[in-house]
């Protein structure tokens, strides 16, 4: 299961974009905390934390405990971060609050097992990953930080669906109604270099043939005009 992780925040009295840009004066990245028809929350982080979350793969599955100085500790999910186009530094970010007892949708990534004894990509076949992350509802105090395919047995040919999922960790998938495709592993692709050649061209020009004796025949003088009468 994932960890929750600790965020420390300031809380900020205004709204709009002139407080959020005097809060970017004073060093810190201005964030939100809605959801749980609860009203927002207004606060301002240490960009050196979000920095950190989001160099960690999967971010969005994480839970966290923002600390908000002064004031309540939230459990939030961290859902969109907001870049300066520029600088790549984070403008603002934005976390949705937990409600007690209900479920989170999140995406989970997909991890391969025993790639290297696979016996499909031994005998040159590939694994064509068409889902990286499977998107799940899930209890926020089980969400899971990966789902595992095993590979150990996958012929070319094989098709590894969300049934072949290890463990589903009590989710439910946000897609119904159908087992879907996670990896598929491929044959291999044959390359052809047999094809003949390309035929040659035309000639372009005939060249004249020569006498017996070896000379080049003379060219032939341009036809004289007839003469005017006087």
């Amino acid at each position: 299961m994932v960890q929750t992780v600790r965020i420390e925040a300031e809380a900020r009295g205004r709204a709009g974009k002139g407080a959020a840009r005097a809060t970017r004066r004073e060093g810190h990245v201005p964030a939100v905390i809605y959801g749980a028809k609860r009203e927002a929350t207004l606060i301002a982080l240490d960009p050196r934390d979000v920095m950190k979350e989001l160099h960690k793969s999967g971010w969005q599955s994480h839970l966290y405990e923002v600390s908000v100085k002064g004031g309540d500790t939230e459990r939030c999910l961290m859902r969109d971060v907001q870049f300066h186009p520029v600088t790549d530094r984070p403008l603002h970010v934005d976390f949705q609050r937990l409600a007690p007892g209900a479920r989170i949708r999140v995406k989970v990534p997909v991890a391969f097992l025993h790639e290297d004894t696979c016996p499909g990509l031994k005998a040159g076949g590939v694994l064509n990953v068409v889902r990286r992350e499977i998107e799940v509802l899930a209890d926020p105090d089980a969400v899971p930080e990966k789902f595992e395919l095993d590979l150990a047995e996958a012929q070319i040919g094989a098709g590894l669906r969300w049934s072949a999922v290890k463990d589903q960790f009590g989710t439910k998938p946000a897609i119904v109604g159908r087992d879907f495709m996670v990896a598929s592993i491929a044959a291999p692709t044959v390359v052809d270099d047999t094809a003949p050649a390309a035929a040659a061209g035309p000639v372009e020009a005939t060249k004249q043939k020569a006498p017996a004796g070896g000379a080049a025949a003379p060219a032939k003088a341009p036809a004289k005009a007839p003469a005017k009468k006087k």
